[in-house]
C-alpha cells in the first residue's frame, strides 16, 4: 500500500456591507503583459514558503501538547483566491500577510498563479510513481452576479450553487467534490447547518498527494518500541527500519539533525522529498527547533540542498493522523483575522452582491506505512562539530519531530506536521 497525504480546506461567505471597487487592475490588459513573468511563480511560492513557517508557528502556539499536521499550501490557495476578490484596505493586509510584497501589480499575480496550476497539471498528469493534485473552487450562490473580470480570469474554478432554495443539499455536493478529491479520503467535510440559505461563496481547496519511497521499508523488520514521549511519558509504536543511502545533515543554526525521504519516480522537474527534522534527547529540544525553525524565513532553501549522500540506520514510526483545525483563531495569529470583519472589501468578487467571510475550517489526513509517506525522530544526542561520525549514521525515530513534504518544482510546503505521540 502507498502511503497517502490529504488536505481539505474550506472558507465560508456569508454578507458584508457593499464598497465598491474596480477589478484586479484599473486596466488588466495593459497589465497583462507585464504579468507573463516565468519567475512570478518562483516569487509566489517564495512568498509561500514564509507563510508557512509562519502558520506552523500559528498552529504549534494553538496546540503546544498535540500532533500537528495541515497543508499550508491549501491555505495558501485559499487565502490567495480570496486576495484576488479583495479591494481597499482588505486587499493591502492580504498582500502583507500572504508575502506578495513583490509586486504591486495584482494581474502579475494572478498569471503567476496561472502559470503554477498549469505547471501542476502538466508534471503529474502522467506520472504513476508520484500522485499529487490541488484543485481550487469559488462555489459561488447562483443568485450572485459576478463580476464579468472574476467570471472570465476564474472560469476553470467557479461553480454555481442553489444555497437560497437548497442549502443542505449543496453541503453534499460540496461534501461530495472533497470525497472525490480526495480520492475517498476525506468524508463529510462539512457538517449540517454549515451552510445556510445565506450562504454567498465558499472558496475550497483540495490536495492529494500519494507516493511510494524511494528507498522502502521491509514490513518483515517492523517491530513493537518505545518511543518517548517525554522524560517521563513512554509508550509503544510499531517502528519501520531501514539502512540505505539518504541525504543526511547536521544543521547548527536549528540544532537538529535532517534527514530527506525522496519518492519515486522522480526526474529534476517532479522532485518530491519528505524532510524530517530530528532534535536531540534534551528538555525543550522540539520547542527550541521549532521556534528557530519559523523565525529564520530563509531556512527552507538552505535545508533542501545542504544534505550529504551517505549511508544512515533509520527508524521511524508507523502512523496516521487526521486532524480538523478551525482556522479562525490560527489566522488571528497570523495577523489575517481581518477578513471575518464586517469592513473587510471583497468586492472584487461582486459589486451589487455585498460579500463577506464567516468561517474557515481544514481537514487534513496523512497515512505512513513501510511504501511511502511521512514522519522520524531519533535518539542520539547530537554533537555539531566537524568531524565525521561514524558510519553508518543513526536516525531512530523515537522521540518527537518535525516533518514537512517538499515540492522541488515549485519550491513549496505541501504538507507540514509535528509528531508528539501515538494516537
Amino acid at each position: 500500500m502507498k502511503n497517502s497525504l490529504f488536505a481539505v480546506l474550506l472558507l465560508v461567505a456569508l454578507s458584508a456591507p457593499t464598497i465598491y471597487g474596480q477589478c484586479l487592475a484599473e486596466d488588466d490588459n495593459i497589465q497583462h503583459t507585464k504579468a507573463d513573468n516565468p519567475l512570478s511563480r518562483n516569487r509566489l511560492y517564495k512568498g509561500e514558503s514564509i507563510f508557512t513557517l509562519k502558520m506552523l508557528e500559528a498552529i504549534n502556539t494553538a496546540t503546544p501538547t498535540e500532533n500537528v499536521f495541515f497543508s499550508p499550501y491549501s491555505l495558501y490557495h485559499v487565502l490567495l483566491l480570496a486576495f484576488f476578490g479583495a479591494r481597499s484596505d482588505t486587499e493591502k493586509q492580504l498582500r502583507n500577510g500572504l508575502e506578495l510584497h513583490w509586486t504591486e501589480d495584482k494581474p502579475v499575480i494572478w498569471q503567476a498563479y496561472n502559470i503554477g496550476k498549469k505547471s501542476l497539471a502538466s508534471r503529474f498528469n502522467q506520472n504513476t510513481d508520484i500522485q499529487f493534485s490541488s484543485v481550487d473552487k469559488l462555489f459561488f450562490g447562483k443568485q450572485i452576479p459576478i463580476r464579468e473580470c472574476i467570471e472570465d480570469k476564474f472560469f476553470e474554478e467557479i461553480e454555481k450553487l442553489d444555497y437560497k432554495q437548497d442549502p443542505d443539499g449543496q453541503r453534499q455536493y460540496i461534501n461530495n467534490w472533497v470525497e472525490n478529491i480526495t480520492q475517498g479520503m476525506i468524508k463529510d467535510l462539512l457538517k449540517p447547518g454549515s451552510i445556510t440559505k445565506q450562504t454567498k461563496l465558499a472558496i475550497a481547496n483540495a490536495a492529494y498527494f500519494k507516493g511510494t519511497w524511494q528507498t522502502e521499508f521491509k514490513p518483515e523488520q517492523t517491530k513493537k518500541e518505545i518511543f518517548y514521549v517525554s522524560n517521563d511519558r513512554q509508550e509503544f509504536v510499531d517502528m519501520m527500519h531501514v539502512q540505505a543511502t539518504f541525504s543526511h545533515a547536521a544543521n547548527e543554526k536549528l540544532g537538529c539533525h535532517i534527514l530527506e525521504m525522496p519518492y519515486k519516480g522522480q526526474d529534476e522537474s517532479n522532485r518530491i522529498s519528505m524532510f524530517v527534522f530530528l532534535p536531540p534527547t534534551v528538555p525543550n529540544s522540539l520547542d527550541k527547533l521549532l521556534a528557530q525553525l519559523t523565525s529564520d524565513t530563509g531556512i527552507l532553501s538552505e535545508i533542501v540542498n545542504e544534505g550529504i549522500p551517505r549511508t544512515v540506520d533509520v527508524k521511524f514510526p508507523k502512523f496516521n493522523i487526521e486532524k480538523t483545525v478551525e482556522l479562525k483563531p490560527v489566522l488571528d495569529r497570523l495577523g489575517l483575522g481581518f477578513i471575518f470583519e464586517s469592513s473587510a472589501d471583497f468586492t472584487g468578487f461582486s459589486e451589487k452582491e455585498p460579500i463577506g467571510f464567516d468561517d474557515i475550517l481544514q481537514k487534513s489526513k496523512i497515512e505512513v506505512n513501510e511504501k511511502g509517506s511521512t514522519a522520524a525522530s531519533s535518539t542520539v544526542l547530537f554533537s555539531f562539530r566537524s568531524s565525521r561520525p561514524v558510519e553508518p549514521a543513526l536516525f531512530h525515530c523515537n522521540h518527537p519531530f518535525v516533518f514537512l513534504i517538499y515540492d522541488y518544482g515549485t519550491q513549496a510546503v505541501l504538507f507540514n506536521g509535528v509528531y508528539r505521540q501515538p494516537e
